[in-house]
C-alpha cells in the first residue's frame, strides 16, 4: 500500500534501528542495496535515498511516505504533509542537529551580522543560506559543496554553512560556530495526495504510533515489586513515574507497584526501593510505550 522512502548515509543507521523497534523490520539483500521490504502488508515497497532528495521526491508523488530532516524540508521547499518529529540523529536518540555558520577561529566575526559583504560561503544548503543573508541585508557569495565543506576554509572560502550535532568535528579543524541558522530534526513526511486517501492515511498513522511508541521506549525500563501495606506510602513517596505507578492489591496482602523509569536511573532506584522495604524487585525492558 504505502510507498516508504528512508535516508541513506549518516542516518541510515538510527533510522534502520528505529523501524526494527517499531515492528518493522528492513529486509534487503545487502547493506549496499537502495532498495528493500518490511513484511508488513501496509508497507509495499521501501527505498534508501540521500536525505537532501527525499522531501522532492515524496512531494511529487514518487513515494508516499519519508524520514528526512527538517533542514531539507526547510532548502527544498517541498510542500508535504508533516506527520511526526522523530527524536533522533545520526549518535542516538533524543538529538537534533543545527545548522550553523562557521568561519576559523581567527576570523573576527561573531554572529553572522558581523560578516562583510562579499563573503565567499560554502555550503549543502544554497537556498537556505542565501535566504538567511538576505534577510539581514548582507550580500555574501555562496557556492555549492560536493562535501568535506571543512576543508575548503580558509583557503577556498571564507565561511561555511554545515550540519553538526556538537561542533566537535569543526573544532577539530580549526574552525568556530558564530552563527545558528536554524535547528533540525528528523521528520516523517507523507505526500499530500496519499494523505488524502483514506485507507494510506489509516496506514500512515499505524506508521506513525509504532515508531513513536518505540522512540518513547528508548531507554526505559518497567520495575515491578511488592511492598507490605505498612511502607506503601513512604515507597511511592520516592517512587519515580511517568505519571503515576500503578498499584494493586495482592491476595496474600500488601501491593505490587508497578512503574517505568530511565533505564540510567535503576543502579540507585533499585537499592533505594529496597531500604525503604520493596521485595521481589523486577527490572523488565520495554519496546514499545503508546499514551
Amino acid at each position: 500500500m504505502l510507498r516508504l522512502v528512508i535516508p541513506q548515509g549518516s542516518l541510515e543507521e538510527q533510522t534502520l534501528r528505529l523501524l526494527e523497534a517499531a515492528d518493522l523490520r528492513v529486509r534487503r539483500g545487502s547493506p549496499r542495496d537502495y532498495h528493500a521490504s518490511i513484511d508488513d502488508e501496509r508497507i509495499e515497497r521501501v527505498s534508501l535515498l540521500r536525505p537532501q532528495e527525499i522531501p522532492r521526491y515524496v512531494a511529487e508523488g514518487y513515494f508516499d511516505l519519508g524520514i528526512t530532516g527538517r533542514d531539507w524540508m526547510v532548502e527544498t521547499g517541498a510542500e508535504v504533509e508533516e506527520l511526526a518529529s522523530l527524536d533522533y540523529a545520526k549518535s542516538g536518540i533524543g538529538r537534533g542537529v543545527r545548522i550553523v555558520l562557521a568561519a576559523p577561529v581567527d576570523h573576527p566575526a561573531n554572529s553572522a551580522k558581523e560578516l562583510p559583504a562579499g563573503t565567499h560561503i560554502s555550503t549543502e544548503y544554497e537556498n537556505l543560506t542565501r535566504s538567511y543573508f538576505e534577510q539581514l541585508g548582507i550580500p555574501v557569495t555562496v557556492s555549492w559543496s560536493y562535501g568535506a565543506t571543512e576543508a575548503k576554509v580558509p583557503e577556498i572560502v571564507d565561511a561555511i554553512v554545515d550540519v553538526t550535532e556538537t561542533g566537535s568535528t569543526l573544532r577539530a579543524h580549526g574552525m568556530k560556530v558564530i552563527e545558528t541558522l536554524m535547528d533540525s530534526e528528523v521528520l516523517l513526511v507523507a505526500n499530500r495526495a496519499s494523505y488524502s486517501d483514506v485507507e494510506k492515511r489509516g496506514a500512515m498513522s499505524d506508521v506513525t504510533t509504532l515508531l513513536l511508541a518505540a522512540l518513547r521506549a528508548q531507554g526505559k525500563v518497567l520495575i515491578k515489586l511488592n511492598v507490605s501495606h505498612e511502607q506503601l506510602g513512604e515507597l511511592l513517596g520516592v517512587v519515580p513515574a511517568m505519571k503515576s505507578p500503578t498499584v494493586s492489591e495482592l491476595s496474600q496482602g500488601g501491593y505490587a507497584v508497578e512503574t517505568v523509569v530511565e533505564k540510567s536511573q535503576v543502579n540507585r532506584l533499585i537499592p533505594l526501593l529496597k531500604a525503604y522495604g520493596a521485595t521481589d524487585i523486577l527490572e523488565l525492558p520495554i519496546s514499545k510505550i503508546v499514551p
